[in-house]
């Protein structure tokens, strides 16, 4: 079972890359790429999937709980945002991506930074 959970930490870490490096890319034209759904929507599905595997013990200790809560309410923020982007084009300007960028960058440091 190892394997399976680093297998979702992959894709988990490719949905987050994916949201940060379209952020990015659109600050550009002001615009949402794509692929930015897609991104959130595997990180934010491989995230949970993390969870339930390391709550059943497959990750070796147990989760911390406050740290899960806050990074699903920022995941859950930057999939609101990118949902209501991809709607509302014209709504979407360079600080709103920023936004994007700035809690996906935030999100990440929580992961690493909190122990």
């Amino acid at each position: 079972m190892d394997i399976v959970y680093g297998i979702v930490l992959v894709l988990h870490l490719i949905g987050w890359a994916m949201v940060l490096g379209g952020a990015i890319y659109g600050m550009r034209s002001a615009e949402l790429s794509k692929g930015m759904l897609h991104g959130i929507l595997t990180a934010l599905v491989a995230g949970i999937v993390m969870v339930g595997l390391a709550s059943a013990g497959v990750a070796g200790n147990e989760p911390n709980n406050i740290k899960i809560g806050v990074k699903l309410i920022i995941a859950l923020v930057v999939t609101g945002m990118v949902i209501y982007g991809g709607r509302n084009s014209e709504k979407v300007t360079r600080g709103y991506l920023g936004g994007i960028a700035g809690l996906t960058t935030l999100n990440v440091a929580i992961a690493v930074l909190w122990s």
